[in-house]
C-alpha cells in the first residue's frame, strides 16, 4: 500500500480556479437528434445536459469555466449568456420564478470560450485551453456524465487534491463484461483512514482493455483534477486511437514523473452521452422533481410492461 506520507505534494497550496469542459464533439451517437443541435444541449427534464455540469463546477466553488468548443455550438453560448427579450418578457408577464431561473444561469460561473477547430480527441482539446489555464492545477468536466452527489463529485476530488497533491481522476467499479468501453486503472491502495479503500496511487492505465486483460474492474470517468505538468505531457504526446491525443496516453507518461491518484467517488453516475444512459438520467431526475416527481412515478407504476 502507498502511505499517508505522499499527502501535501507541491501542489498542494494552490487552489482550484479553473475547469475545463470541452464540448467539440459531434455528438453522432445521437443522430439525427444532434445534426442541428449540439449533443450539450439536449435536456435531461428541463436543463440541458451541459447545465448540469456548469452547477457542479459551480457547487464546487470553481468560479472559472473555460469550454473548448467547436462548430455548430453556438447555442452552448447563448444559452449561458444573459436573454434581455426574454427576461424583459418574463417579467412583463409577472414570472418571477421563471425570470429568476433564466438570470442564474448567466450568473453561474463566469465564462470563456475557446476553439477546438480540429477535433483531435480530449487531449488537443485540453491544449486548447493550455494559455486560458497557464501555470496552475485545473478541473476538468466532461458533461456526458452526469453525477447525482449530495457532495459535488469535483468538490470531492479537490479535497484529494488538496491532501495529497497530485493528479486526481474519478474512477468507478464496473462490470467486468464492461471494461473494454473504458480506460482501465491499475493501482496500489492508499492507506488513508478518512477515504475508507477509495483512494489509489495509479501505476498504470489501459484504454479500453478486453476483459480478461484488464489489470482491475476500475473504470476512468469524465472527472479530472490535473496539475499543469499534463500539458508537457500531451504537446509531446503523439496521436493514438483514432488519430486523436489522447489524455490517457499523456496520463500514462505523466504518472512516471510525478503522482497519479484514481479516486472512488461517492454518488451515483449517469452515462448520458449513451442513449439508454440519457433516459436513465431522464428519469430518475424526473422523479425527484418537487413539480412532477409523484404523477411521474405513478404514471411509471401504471405502465403494462
Amino acid at each position: 500500500m502507498a502511505h499517508e506520507s505522499e499527502r501535501n505534494g507541491r501542489w498542494a497550496t494552490l487552489e482550484i480556479r479553473k475547469a475545463v469542459l470541452p464540448v467539440a464533439g459531434l455528438g453522432t451517437r445521437f443522430l439525427p437528434a444532434t445534426k442541428s443541435q449540439p449533443k450539450e444541449m439536449l435536456p435531461i427534464v428541463d436543463k440541458p445536459l451541459v447545465q448540469y455540469g456548469v452547477e457542479e463546477v459551480a457547487a464546487s466553488g470553481i468560479p472559472l469555466a473555460i469550454f473548448v468548443t467547436g462548430r455548430g455550438k453556438n447555442a452552448i453560448e447563448d444559452h449561458f449568456d444573459v436573454s434581455f427579450e426574454l427576461e424583459h418578457m418574463l417579467a412583463g408577464r409577472g414570472k418571477e420564478r421563471l425570470l429568476n431561473q433564466v438570470r442564474s444561469i448567466s450568473r453561474l460561473v463566469e465564462i470563456n470560450y475557446v476553439r477546438q477547430k480540429n477535433p483531435l480527441g480530449l487531449g488537443h482539446a485540453l491544449l486548447m485551453a493550455k494559455a486560458m489555464i497557464g501555470a496552475e492545477p485545473f478541473a476538468v468536466l466532461l458533461a456526458d456524465d452526469i453525477i447525482d452527489a449530495p457532495v459535488p463529485c469535483l468538490k470531492q476530488m479537490m479535497e484529494v487534491f488538496r491532501r495529497f497533491g497530485g493528479s486526481v481522476v474519478a474512477i468507478q467499479n464496473v462490470d467486468r463484461k464492461a471494461v473494454s468501453s473504458y480506460g482501465i486503472i491499475k493501482g496500489t491502495p492508499v492507506a488513508d483512514a478518512d477515504l475508507r479503500d477509495r483512494l489509489f496511487r495509479i501505476t498504470d492505465m489501459v484504454e479500453k482493455p478486453e476483459p480478461r486483460e484488464a489489470p482491475s474492474n476500475l473504470a476512468i470517468i469524465g472527472r479530472y483534477i490535473l496539475t499543469p505538468s499534463i500539458f508537457k505531457e500531451l504537446a509531446s504526446t503523439p496521436r493514438g486511437a483514432g488519430g486523436e491525443i489522447q489524455l490517457t496516453d499523456a496520463l500514462r507518461r505523466l504518472l512516471k514523473k510525478e503522482p497519479v491518484y484514481g479516486f472512488i467517488f461517492e454518488g451515483k453516475r449517469y452515462d448520458a452521452g449513451d442513449k439508454l444512459g440519457f433516459l436513465e438520467a431522464t428519469v430518475e431526475i424526473a422523479l425527484k422533481q418537487p413539480e412532477i416527481g409523484k404523477p411521474f412515478r405513478k404514471y411509471l407504476k401504471g405502465l403494462k410492461i
